[in-house]
């Protein structure tokens, strides 16, 4: 039993990127406020681009993937997969946080692994929706691989950086492509980063949609279920609560500031943002990549195994009115 002070020996090493977003418009910053420096080079897993193969993907063949508009997003983004036993004729979305570009948060292990936040994101979104679709929903990803959601374009990236157009392009295409799915629900899967000392479990909603209600019932479920499978193995993560997506995320700009939600989740703002998600949706972010007892969980097998099966349940919870 994983215990804070236990050191986890079964690490999933992520893969080289940069620059951080999450949410509204977001570059979360490095070290002294700037954003954070692009390592070099890639896993191997992921220096095709191909899409990343788990124990969760291995029921996810070519056969069964349909690009919803390949003009639109890039390759390994926005792919639909339907049922692998019976149909229910529901559609989830799932958007795995950040990547190609943007690793997201960066951490260490507690044995000083390197863990990012946009792999850890991906391996769980992969292994739940195997689970999803094996209980009879379609499900669309958001990103199957190592890459942006977006096509990049000459505005969206300097260097090897996103600016903050192409960081908005990139969690803008999630709705877009949640909306061309028109998927029943949203569920936005990533970790969080702070200081060292910083711990715990927090899901994220918006109330200024007509679908608040339906947006608060989903975040609780995804809170309970998920820190209650973590805590139920004696991992003591802490309850950071479920919380209005109006006090998470940070802003690179004025714009970002006024509209004051995160990207995935809010509503429309004439001459900021068009095209709001349009079903009920929240943002679960399991742990924290800075704390390296958290960090070793996110980047272990068991740890990914225990979120994305307790995430799995609360979608179905939630989709059955349970």
């Amino acid at each position: 039993m994983l215990k804070r002070g236990a050191v986890v020996a079964s690490v999933i090493v992520a893969c080289g990127a940069c620059a951080i977003t999450l949410g509204v418009v977001l570059l979360r910053p490095g070290p002294g406020g700037q954003p954070a420096s692009v390592p070099s080079g890639s896993a191997a897993a992921f220096a095709s681009g191909a899409p990343a193969r788990s124990s969760a993907a291995a029921a996810v063949g070519s056969d069964a993937v349909q690009a919803i508009d390949p003009a639109l997003f890039s390759h390994g983004a926005c792919l639909s997969f339907p049922p692998t036993d019976g149909n229910r004729h529901q559609t989830v979305f799932l958007d795995a946080g950040h990547g190609g570009i943007d690793p997201g948060g960066v951490g260490t292990t507690e044995s000083g692994a390197t863990v990012e936040e946009s792999t850890v994101n991906l391996a769980i979104e992969l292994e739940t929706m195997a689970i999803l679709r094996a209980e009879g929903y379609h499900v669309v990803a958001s990103r199957t691989a190592n890459t942006t959601v977006t096509k990049l374009t000459g505005g969206d990236t300097d260097g090897n950086l996103f600016t903050v157009q192409g960081s908005f392009n990139d969690v803008a295409a999630r709705d877009v492509c949640a909306n061309l799915a028109k998927a029943n629900v949203l569920v936005g899967i990533y970790m969080n980063s702070g200081e060292p000392w910083n711990a715990g479990s927090v899901t994220g909603y918006d109330a200024d949609r007509p679908f608040s209600a339906d947006n608060l019932r989903l975040a609780n479920l995804l809170q309970h279920d998920v820190l209650g499978a973590m805590n139920a193995r004696g991992w003591d993560i802490p309850n950071g609560g479920v919380q209005s997506d109006t006090g998470l995320g940070s802003a690179l700009s004025a714009a970002a500031v006024a509209y004051g939600h995160l990207l995935l989740l809010g509503p429309a703002q004439k001459g900021y943002f068009e095209t709001p998600s349009q079903m009920p949706g929240a943002l679960i972010e399991p742990l924290f990549v800075t704390d390296p007892f958290e960090a070793s969980i996110a980047a272990s097998a068991q740890g990914q195994q225990v979120i994305a099966t307790a995430i799995a349940k609360a979608i179905g919870q939630y989709l059955s009115g349970s």
